[in-house]
């Protein structure tokens, strides 16, 4: 299933994820392994609108007590990583913030490849590499 995946799931994280992702040491091969449940069909919570919430195991840590992501996701095209929040801070997030984030999910999950690409020499997005031996797993 890695091989099928690697070829079919973008994934991407926002300028401001990334920001919370270095904070929480949340390398990209986690966020990959994340997005690479989720399209497995792992999800934590679907939120409707193309927005899931999806608990993030850190490499050596479980994820139970670890952190939180909201990820605008299409399955078997594209995971953008665009909030980030520790189990800590809060387990929810607000209904005025699940509307946006499902107005965000209609514009990013219809966005060309090209566009996609645009908004990543823009510096607003950064794609998540997958890991060595992804394909193995």
């Amino acid at each position: 299933m890695g091989k099928a995946f690697s070829k079919t799931l973008s994934v991407y994280k926002s300028k401001p994820f990334a920001r919370f992702a270095k904070k929480a040491h949340i390398t990209d091969a986690d966020l990959w392994k994340t997005a690479r449940l989720a399209n497995e069909g792992a999800i934590d919570a679907n939120l409707g609108g193309g927005v899931i919430k999806q608990r993030i195991a850190r490499t050596g840590e479980g994820k139970s007590g670890g952190s939180r992501s909201i990820i605008l996701f299409k399955k078997n095209d594209r995971a953008i990583y665009v909030h980030g929040f520790e189990k800590k801070d809060g387990s929810n997030i607000r209904p005025d913030e699940l509307e946006a984030f499902r107005k965000y999910a209609e514009v990013y999950l219809g966005y060309t490849n090209a566009e996609m690409r645009q908004l990543m020499e823009d510096g607003a997005l950064f794609q998540v590499k997958k890991p060595e031996g992804e394909d193995n797993a």
